[in-house]
């Protein structure tokens, strides 16, 4: 490993990112898009009422806490080492180069395995704006138009980082108005007794107990955890951000700390409506369904309920975009440090972005929309949903990975200070505990026949299982064919803990191998 320190700005260009395009407004815009809080909630808060009821938005604060400690990862471990590879580098210098590969390796899963559902909800939606309610219903047609978003949304990754941020600043507006004016009509509405069977909104509906046993306990925090999945982003663009060492781990910080805010308040006022069991009898969908319910189906009640399908539709799209920007980046970094082939490091000249590994995971997100709806065709199953309920065990494994890694590479700094000792150490130490908990335990439950609702096993384990587990250990052998050919990553040691820089920063650290 050199041991030449080169300034950050060289760090950029040498893997040939355009530096300084982000602020740290449109980096936050970045990470809270990226969760996409309407689609989020409309495919998840069902599924999350269906396993602890009333204490929805209980599980929805509680979740935010090892959300919060793996942000606080994120920040201190990206002011020692900004490199758009986020969790595969540092990983790699705190555990070592397997490790850290399949660090990279589970977040560009991740970000694959979700890619049909949002499209999917994006082509949905488009066709119930414009009154096309048929072809809303055909998977076909719904994939055909998914497609269509995918590859728009890849374009605009490589067309720019400027104008993805500001596409993604108009999708969120929309998302947040309709949102907020959703929760606070609904709330109105409740408390005013205008709807038959509605639930007064109470404190206790916070407390952190009466969840139903510890299996309802993990499903609802596997399902929160993937709503919040996605301000990670924030950090993934961290070479083309001012400040690259502090401004995307604030922007991400701030990320979580907005989503929960929105979360609780949603929940509040969607349970309220009808109660918990209307919203996991309607989980496909929990605002079309609750929507109709407090804004009615004539008047303006149908300009409302558009303006929900413009909030989900916008907010789909707007992580279909986001999606594919960290995931190609991951694979610009692993390329760049010769942990994929070379061809996944090159920048487009003319925009300064990773066009190749964008285009090609676009690609492969298009072969993989395309084979879900064949299986579940063939196979008779909701292939589709189950990839969206596997797609937790990915991001708890690699958000619980960086937790667990900042705790080690700091180290030598964690008695240091008080500050140190919890933020640093402490706090991200529990947040990858916590989340490595959730993945053994997910593990376990879906090991039985009964994991999916009506039962549907394969060789008796459950197929969201096999889909979940199946692509995040399809990475070994795909990493021990590459440490065939080019050994050269892999050769690479963890950092001695003499050298690493103190959490409040120092100076900015060598690549992960010197330049080929």
């Amino acid at each position: 490993m050199s041991t030449t320190v080169a300034p950050h700005e060289n760090r950029e260009e040498s893997k040939g990112l355009k530096a300084n395009a982000l602020g740290l407004v449109s980096t936050t815009v970045v990470g809270v898009a990226s969760a996409a809080p309407g689609y989020s909630l409309a495919a998840t808060l069902g599924l999350i009422t269906a396993a602890v009821g009333l204490r929805t938005p209980a599980i929805m604060w509680l979740s935010f806490v090892p959300m919060a400690c793996i942000a606080a990862a994120f920040y201190y471990l990206n002011k020692a080492d900004p490199d758009c590879g986020t969790n595969f580098t540092w990983v790699t210098r705190s555990i070592g180069p397997k490790s850290g590969w399949m660090g990279g390796w589970s977040s560009m899963v991740a970000d694959l395995v979700i890619m049909p559902s949002l499209a999917g909800i994006a082509g949905g939606y488009t066709f119930q704006l414009v009154g096309l309610h048929k072809l809303a219903e055909s998977r076909w047609w719904t994939m055909a138009l998914g497609i269509v978003f995918i590859l728009a949304m890849t374009w605009i990754c490589v067309v720019g980082i400027e104008i993805s941020a500001r596409s993604q600043l108009a999708m969120l507006i929309i998302e947040f108005v309709v949102l907020v004016a959703f929760s606070g009509w609904a709330l109105v509405k409740v408390l005013g007794h205008h709807i038959d069977g509605s639930i007064q909104p109470s404190l206790s509906w916070l407390k952190p107990s009466g969840f139903g046993g510890m299996s309802g306990f993990t499903a609802g925090i596997l399902a929160a955890t993937f709503i919040y999945w996605g301000w990670d982003t924030a950090v993934s663009v961290n070479e083309e951000c001012e400040d690259a060492n502090r401004t995307p781990g604030v922007a991400a910080v701030l990320s979580t700390f907005i989503l929960v805010v929105i979360y609780v308040v949603v929940a509040f006022a969607a349970q309220a409506v009808k109660g918990p069991k209307f919203l996991s009898d309607n989980s496909d969908d929990v605002l079309a369904a609750t929507g109709k319910v407090v804004f009615g189906s004539s008047g303006f009640g149908t300009f409302a309920l558009k303006l929900l399908i413009i909030a989900v539709l916008s907010s789909a799209a707007a992580s279909c975009q986001t999606t594919i920007l960290p995931a190609a980046r991951t694979a610009l970094s692993m390329a760049t440090h010769r942990a994929l082939p070379k061809r996944f490091g090159e920048v487009d000249r003319r925009h300064l972005t990773p066009a190749v590994s964008t285009w090609v995971f676009g690609g492969i997100s298009v072969v993989w929309y395309v084979g879900l709806v064949v299986a579940s065709r063939i196979g008779g199953g909701d292939v589709l949903n189950w990839a969206v309920a596997s797609v937790g065990l990915m991001i708890s494994y690699y958000y619980g990975q960086t937790g667990i890694a900042c705790a080690i590479y700091f180290r030598k700094h964690l008695f240091k200070s008080t500050k140190n000792f919890f933020f640093v150490g402490l706090f991200p130490l529990f947040g990858g505990l916590s989340l490595g908990a959730v993945f053994v335990k997910s593990i376990y439950d879906m090991t039985k026949k009964n994991y999916t609702t009506p039962p549907q096993t394969w060789l008796d384990v459950s197929p969201v299982l096999w889909l979940g587990m199946g692509a995040f250990l399809l990475g070994i052998p795909i990493m021990f064919w590459w440490r065939s050919r080019e050994q050269t990553f892999f050769r690479r040691r963890p950092d001695p803990v003499d050298s690493n820089p103190p959490p409040e920063g120092g100076q900015p650290l060598p690549p992960l191998l010197a330049p080929a």
